[in-house]
């Protein structure tokens, strides 16, 4: 087990992780001597560097690619609780490795400590739900209408997977993916954000353990690189049947057209613009705890963070007073600090998008209610903002991918509900209410329309019981719990007859 102290260094941490200074990009059954150009992993609480990875070229995705593919031909012929109980030793393997993970995930995303660990936390949890799966990648059975007849259905392996991962969650949307297409029999190809390369390089080192130690064939596979070398080749690859991708909606629709093109699957997380109603009759402190933590957590960089709140008139004037006084309060800082509230955002283009933002606002109308501003200090730090806006401004119709919060007021539910679903992003929602006909008619099937409603919680943290994704903009995707797994199976519907006639269906006579 690994034992990281507080006051380890990130030597430490990184050589507990097998990390170097100097570090191949590319693992495919065995690390490659990658060629690419160097990434270097920059801290963004001090804007220095920690260590470099050495890019995938594409020649060495050729080889990646079809590493995976062998490997495919291998392991879905393993049973499938075979499979799960190398994913029930990931688990364990992550447990032992919990805290020098989080910590590094700290280090080179700057989410707060907490936060860190409870992504490895997830990633854990994944891989538990993922082995349940493994005993019940179940098919329906049908009555055939003809005599003598058994209709039933089953679901076989897909093939590769190809994993695009977001800097924001470096490691954890991995798990949603790797662990249940693995229990489905598939192998994977993993293509991290360039911004967060250290973490992938880790997790990858840790199952290439468990992989060996099970004489498993290498499925999970890892290419660091950028769009032309990795992301293109893979989206465009036949051989890899799915494409799961988490990032932008400009991203989304680039990738959906190069798979629509050659018919491949897609699962995409896309844009998130996610908001809460407070209707006059609730829970303020309740409400107020939620919306205080899916503003601000992740310094506002999680794609179910809240970017817009509805305050119902009764109560809006002791809302924003209430915000305002928290902002002010918010501890902001190294996120290893456990006081520290809010970690920096990921490099100073976040910073510079945030700020471009905010002159928007200003510009459409919008009033500055608290922040708005940089934080002098190393890093990439600024305040955390909000922002007093109306309907009609356009800036409020977007994702920017930080602290800031739109705070509107209205008169009725259906009018908050209306502009609510009035941007193109469908992500996850929230109302607090203790009127059960409020929450049952934002649950409705004319109330939000995103694929995330809660009742009194907020729109971040979601358990990965569920499945998770959204609707419009936000690509239709569906990630972890429920019937996910389906994405990574191909369905076939088997029809037998023990009987010694041949009848056809629906009446039909082809007599000779």
């Amino acid at each position: 087990m690994t034992t990281i102290q507080n006051e380890s260094s990130v030597e430490e941490i990184l050589a507990s992780l097998g990390i170097e200074q100097d570090n191949p990009g590319a693992f495919a059954g065995t690390w490659l001597e990658t060629k690419g150009e160097p990434i270097v992993s920059i801290n963004p609480t001090t804007g220095e560097p920690l260590a470099s990875v050495r890019s995938a070229t594409a020649d060495d995705y050729e080889k990646i690619a079809a590493t995976s593919v062998e490997a495919f031909e291998a392991w879905r012929r393993w049973p499938a609780p075979r499979r799960g109980e190398v994913v029930r030793q990931l688990a364990m393997e992550l447990r032992n490795h919990k805290e020098a993970l989080g910590r590094l995930i700290t280090l080179e995303m700057g989410k707060i400590l907490s936060e860190g660990l409870g992504e490895v936390q997830e990633m854990i949890d994944m891989a538990d739900l993922a082995v349940g799966m493994s005993r019940q990648l179940y098919g329906l059975s049908m009555h055939s209408e003809r005599p003598e007849h058994r209709m039933y259905e089953q679901w076989h392996p897909l093939g590769p997977v190809g994993i695009i991962t977001a800097f924001n969650f470096p490691v954890a949307v991995w798990a949603w993916n790797s662990t249940v297409a693995a229990v489905c029999g598939d192998s994977m190809i993993w293509k991290p954000s360039a911004k967060i390369p250290l973490c992938a390089l880790a997790v990858t080192k840790i199952a290439e353990r468990v992989l060996a130690a099970n004489d498993a064939p290498p499925i999970f596979n890892l290419a660091i690189g950028d769009r032309h070398a990795v992301g293109q080749p893979m989206t465009a690859d036949p051989r890899i049947p799915l494409i799961s991708a988490t990032g932008s909606v400009t991203m989304g629709k680039s990738i959906g057209k190069v798979l629509a093109d050659r018919l491949g699957r897609a699962i995409l997380e896309l844009g998130g613009n996610n908001g809460i109603v407070v209707t006059d009759d609730a829970d303020l402190d309740l409400a107020f705890r939620a919306v205080l933590f899916a503003a601000v957590g992740t310094a506002g960089q999680r794609c179910t963070t809240t970017r817009r709140l509805f305050l119902q008139k009764g109560i809006a004037r002791e809302m924003k007073r209430r915000l305002v006084a928290a902002y002010g309060s918010i501890r902001i800082g190294d996120p290893l600090d456990p006081d520290t509230l809010m970690g920096p955002l990921v490099d100073g283009g976040a910073v510079d998008d945030m700020m471009a933002a905010l002159d928007t606002v200003r510009e459409q109308g919008g009033q500055v209610l608290y922040g708005g501003h940089r934080v002098d200090r190393p890093g990439y730090f600024v305040e955390p903002t909000l922002v007093e806006a109306t309907p009609h401004m356009p800036i409020t119709c977007e994702e920017t991918f930080a602290p800031i919060l739109y705070i509107f007021e209205f008169e009725e539910l259906d009018e908050a509900i209306e502009v609510h679903n009035s941007v193109p992003q469908g992500l996850s929602s929230a109302i607090f209410t203790t009127n059960v006909l409020s929450a049952e008619r934002f649950l409705s099937p004319w109330g939000s329309d995103c694929g995330i409603a809660n009742v009194n919680i907020g729109t971040s943290g979601a358990e990965i019981g569920g499945a998770f994704g959204g609707e419009k903009e936000t690509g239709g995707g569906r990630e972890a719990g429920s019937d996910s797994w389906k994405a990574y199976m191909r369905r076939q519907t088997c029809t037998i007859n023990y009987g010694s006639e041949l009848p056809l269906a629906q009446g039909v006579e082809f007599d000779i």
